[in-house]
Formats: structure tokens, C-alpha cells, sequence
């Protein structure tokens, strides 16, 4: 088991916000880490081997495209060289964007985590993202946008051919954003509403609109992930999860878990080391 400080990487200089880069062919096995506060979007055009991220393993099956969020675990164990990109969003550069519609690419891309496109059409466009990032000391933003809008539309095509944006986007966008921060995560829907300046019955309808879940469910989804991920990569106990997750004590918490995994979470952090 790992030690309560999970290993943090952070492959973007503080100044950028946006990087783009060959896979790496020399990675074959890493160990369990986040990302420091990025996004980050791999797509594989050769390679064997596995890419588990959190607890999930998912068999590389190029062409194959994965999606990490900031606050997800993940590690490789590739058995063949890779080949491919990786593209880095920082959250300063989303922040930053005054483009609508990257802001929301990235957050559906977000929401998925394995992607099979048909084709490597998206290469083609990266090929031409990778040159106008690499060859500029300093890029120029109105075509690196654009390149990153269409590329980000051709990768999320693999997973949604027909996308029909709504006007609560951004509001269901904030609420997954803020569930992002998992060292803040509370167990109260009424918490993120307040938050989001809405009602719990307005953000429950929003959510049900864009995803088909309730606000309660999407919550837990996030609690019990960040659950998982503490009782197989920390030496947390159950109570001091329980706590951080806020759950008024670990019999509460305990019955929570159980009842969405089917295990406790004594159970399942034996099953898992």
C-alpha cells in the first residue's frame, strides 16, 4: 500500500497551460500517481499492454484514447512500444479560455474515460498542433484554439456522434468541476447548490437533463471513486475516510459504501492489496 503522500507528476511548466507531446516510448511500467491539477488526454496508435486508472484496468487496444482528471489514480504497464500524443490542459488555461466551446468539449471529454475512434483522423490534426506548439517561443493563441477545438471534437466524435449542447452546460459543468476537488468533496447536494447559486431541485433536473442520473447519484459516484482510491493508494484508516468524505461517522460511511459496492470498505481495501 502506498504511503498517505501519493505521488504528484507534473509535466507542464508552471507558465503554460497547455502542452502537447509525443507518447513517450520509453514508458512501460509506472507506478500509481495523480496529475498536479491538470487534464490530460492520451491517444495511442500502437501499444499492448494495460492502463488501469483508478481502480479499473482497461486492456490497450489501439487505437485507444484515454482521459485522466486531476484527481484520478493511474498507472501503465505497457507491454509493446507505444506510439502517439499527449495533450496536458491545465486548469489556468481553461480558466483562461474565452472560447465557450473548448470549455465545454473538455468537460464532456472529461466524463469519458476510454474511447475507441473509428480512425486516426485526430492524428493528423495533433501532427499539426504539435508543430505550431513546438516551433513558437511563444505560440499563437487564435491557432493553437483552434487546432485544440477541432481536435477535441474529432476525439470526442469516437463517443458522442450527435452532441446538441444545452444552456444548463455550464452550470453542470461548475458542479462537476467543483466535485473534481476531491480534497473538498462534501456528502450534501444542497452544499454544491448553494455553491452554484441554484436550487437542489434545479440541479437535480440539470443533471437528470445532461447525463440522465440524479444529482444525488452523480455525487456518490464521485464520493465512492475518491473512496476507493483512498482505501487502496492510503494508509487512511476507514474513520479518517469516513471524515474526510463527510460522513458523521464511520457506521454511516460504512453502510454507504456497502450499499453502492456491495462490500465494506474493510472488505474492499483487502480485496485490493
Amino acid at each position: 500500500m502506498l504511503s498517505l503522500k501519493m505521488k504528484v507528476k507534473d509535466k507542464i511548466r508552471q507558465a503554460e497551460g497547455l502542452k502537447i507531446a509525443p507518447f513517450r516510448q520509453h514508458i512501460r511500467k509506472t507506478s500509481p500517481h495523480k496529475h498536479n491539477n491538470y487534464f490530460e488526454i492520451i491517444y495511442l496508435t500502437k501499444g499492448t499492454g494495460s492502463h488501469t486508472i483508478d481502480v479499473k484496468e482497461y486492456e490497450i487496444k489501439t487505437p485507444v484514447i484515454f482521459t485522466v482528471r486531476k484527481e484520478q489514480v493511474h498507472f501503465w504497464d505497457i507491454k509493446t512500444e507505444p506510439e502517439g500524443f499527449v495533450l496536458i490542459i491545465k486548469k489556468s488555461y481553461i480558466d483562461n479560455c474565452l472560447d465557450k466551446d473548448i470549455k465545454w468539449l473538455i468537460s464532456e471529454l472529461s466524463a469519458q474515460t476510454c474511447l475507441f475512434p473509428k480512425d486516426n483522423t485526430a492524428i493528423d490534426i495533433s501532427k499539426i498542433l504539435l508543430n505550431e506548439y513546438q516551433e513558437k517561443k511563444k505560440p499563437n493563441r487564435p491557432i493553437i484554439d483552434g487546432l485544440l477545438k477541432a481536435l477535441l471534437a474529432k476525439l470526442l466524435e469516437s463517443a458522442t456522434p450527435n452532441i446538441s449542447k444545452n444552456a444548463n452546460s455550464s452550470i453542470f459543468q461548475k458542479f462537476t468541476d467543483l466535485l473534481s476537488k476531491e480534497s473538498e468533496l462534501q456528502n450534501r447536494v444542497k452544499h454544491y447548490a448553494r455553491l452554484l447559486n441554484t436550487t437542489p431541485q434545479n440541479l437535480n433536473a440539470i443533471c437528470r437533463k445532461e447525463t440522465g442520473q440524479s444529482s444525488t447519484e452523480i455525487l456518490s459516484g464521485y464520493i465512492i471513486n475518491e473512496a476507493k482510491r483512498l482505501l487502496i493508494y492510503t494508509d487512511f484508516t476507514v474513520s479518517e475516510i469516513a471524515d474526510r468524505l463527510d460522513f458523521k461517522d464511520n457506521s454511516h460511511f460504512s453502510k454507504y459504501f456497502k450499499r453502492h459496492t456491495e462490500k465494506t470498505p474493510t472488505a474492499f481495501r483487502s480485496d485490493n492489496n
